[in-house]
């Protein structure tokens, strides 16, 4: 059984229906199978099998502190990006000496932060990082673990948003001049060079253009050699893609096998960061619809959640598939008859032409139906906001037949919780 399936009818989460989860706690809400995310982890662990290594999960595809929970219980790592998802994931029970931090802006203050937390690793992104990384380190009295994330040049044909692996993408130190930044990082007695890492970009679903920058950074890793720098892991980051639509993923374990391949005999540990395909399939946003508005050039599907809550299709063009959480329960009174099957525009309240969460959508569709916006695990609460002074979704953890309120929906209170009136008016 999948995580989310039709069964008489209705569409499942486990053993739960959506439907009843959407009356339990309103809509729009963000469902997760704890099911799903623990055997998409378990992928990456047992392709990984007993190499050397840690698969930690990128924090920023869905940082509910529930979720992190559940991969904690699992033996998860963690990919971290900012001071804040180190927080969540101590909250969480996670392990701080299986927490890698990258991200090119950290601070002073966040690099003393997971220093004194014991983390694994600080993947460095620029020559000037290194100098503050050395001087925190200096601060907190112990020495920082580094990895160099390079910049492999290589084009990994996804969204320009979500490429991260060229020469014009912020990321990473370019890889022609790796040898010198290591060197430099060398001289700081602060600083324990222990590794090299590099992320190309997410959801590929070709695995060349990650063999193509491990070919790269392998030759590195010998430059680094020949120079007395040694390196005990190399961290290929994420990126693996998920099926939104027709898309065909690589297998795991194959990709696992072909890395480990091509390190074989090189006493290195293997760490990987992915995000999007651990949770993204393990999760959807209900919504209702609120009207009809057929034109005469297009039918508008209008329902309660926005791209406040999943910015996915307006900023990336992403398509996720749109479901009812009923099959075939329309009623006409008058002529017993199912509504007629339109190609809807799904689109949400928020006064922007972009807000939009599916377009051109074979459904039919009456008022009050509850919609399943799939593959909404990831990237989708994360990046929610308060635009148009819309309160955020609630979350819901399922285990099998219980659902788990695992964030309340907000308030209005939440909403304005910082702001002052001022006093003198």
């Amino acid at each position: 059984m999948s995580n989310f399936e039709y069964q008489n009818g209705q569409l499942m989460a486990e053993k739960c229906t959506l439907s009843s989860i959407a009356t339990t706690y309103g809509t729009p809400t963000f469902v997760y199978s704890k099911s799903a995310i623990e055997q998409a982890y378990m992928n990456y662990a047992n392709a990984l099998g007993e190499h050397s290594g840690m698969i930690c999960y990128a924090v920023k595809a869905n940082s509910n502190i529930a979720v992190l929970q559940v991969l904690a219980k699992c033996g998860a790592g963690f990919d971290i990006v900012s001071k804040g998802e180190l927080q969540r994931v101590l909250k969480a029970g996670g392990d701080p000496a299986r927490i890698i931090f990258s991200g090119v802006g950290k601070t002073t203050a966040e690099m003393v932060f997971a220093i004194r937390a014991g983390i694994a690793c600080f993947n460095v992104e620029s020559h000037a990082e290194i100098a503050r990384l050395a001087a925190a380190a200096a601060t907190a009295g112990i020495n920082a673990p580094v990895s160099l994330r390079v910049n492999p040049n290589v084009d990994a044909k996804t969204h320009p948003y979500i490429s991260t692996g060229l020469k014009e993408n912020k990321f990473g130190i370019d890889i022609l001049h790796a040898l010198e930044v290591y060197q430099y990082a060398k001289t700081f007695e602060t600083l324990d060079i222990v590794g090299v890492d590099c992320h190309i970009g997410s959801q590929l679903t070709d695995t060349t253009p990650f063999i193509d920058a491990l070919d790269k950074v392998l030759e590195l890793v010998d430059t680094l050699a020949k120079n007395d720098i040694h390196l005990k892991h190399i961290d290929l980051g994420g990126g693996i893609g998920v099926t939104y639509k027709d898309e065909v993923p690589p297998s795991i374990s194959d990709y696992l096998a072909s890395i480990k391949t091509k390190i074989a005999g090189r006493n290195l540990s293997l760490i990987l960061e992915p995000g999007r395909s651990i949770v993204a399939n393990a999760g959807v946003l209900l919504t209702e619809v609120e009207y009809l508005k057929p034109t005469e050039h297009k039918d508008f599907a209008i329902v309660d959640a926005a791209m406040n809550d999943n910015i996915r299709p307006a900023l990336y063009q992403a398509w996720q598939d749109i479901l009812p959480v009923k099959q075939n329960t329309h009623n006409n009174a008058d002529n017993n008859t199912q509504p007629e099957a339109k190609n809807w525009d799904i689109v949400g309240p928020v006064c922007e032409t972009g807000d939009f969460l599916g377009k051109d959508r074979t459904l039919a569709l009456q008022q009050g139906d509850i919609l399943a916006m799939m593959s909404a695990g990831a990237y989708g609460f994360v990046m929610s906001s308060n635009y148009n002074s819309r309160t955020r979704a609630a979350e819901v953890l399922i285990d099998k037949d219980k659902p788990y309120l695992v964030r309340k929906r907000e308030t209005f209170d939440d909403l304005i919780n910082g702001e002052q009136l001022l006093q003198h008016i």
